[in-house]
């Protein structure tokens, strides 16, 4: 860490599964504000989602490299050949209990999805996550999301009877929690 902020550390590399294609893993950028939200967006079009009282119509959607400059928060952007098609970050959401902060704004286009770089971006989050000194990392979801509630029980999240903190998102009726250490 540099200043409180992540040094962009993957280089382009070609995983096996993604032959010919390279990805990258970075901090958001100013520019990457505008699509960044149009493929968030687009996962909620896809799957039918509700759009009210979710990350759909919360205006800072259109603003994330100007709400991730908040203290101990970081937003991470994946590439394939320079093209984002996902992201996911660490935000410490207001009145979440002492130690947690929230894995927020987990997207991945349906072209990137199934070649591991949810995984990755989730660990990076982890890691983030543990060099700011959170102890547990809590989530929101959709049960048209089902497929990436399993991924994060996968991942060690236990699901929770309510909702914690205030995220601005009611529409969001599955909530989970995460031990990280």
């Amino acid at each position: 860490m540099k200043n409180g902020r992540f040094l962009h550390y993957f280089c382009r590399i070609m995983p096996d599964n993604l032959p010919n294609k390279f990805f990258e893993i970075r901090e958001i950028r100013s520019e990457d504000n505008p699509t960044v939200a149009k493929t968030i967006r687009e996962v909620f079009h896809e799957f039918d989602a509700p759009q009210c009282g979710t990350v759909y119509s919360d205006p800072t959607t259109d603003n994330l490299y100007e709400l991730f400059r908040t203290p101990k928060s970081v937003f991470f952007v994946a590439e394939i050949n320079d093209m984002i098609v996902g992201s996911c970050g660490i935000y410490p959401t207001e009145n979440l209990p002492e130690g947690c902060a929230e894995l927020v704004k987990f997207y991945i286009s349906k072209e990137a999805r199934g070649k591991g770089l949810g995984k990755i971006l989730m660990e990076k989050c982890f890691e983030a996550a543990t060099n700011f000194g959170y102890t547990q990392l809590y989530i929101e979801s959709l049960p048209v999301f089902s497929k990436a509630v399993s991924i994060y029980e996968k991942n060690g999240f236990k699901r929770l009877e309510n909702p914690l903190g205030n995220s601005g998102h009611p529409t969001c009726n599955i909530w989970m929690i995460k031990n990280l250490v």
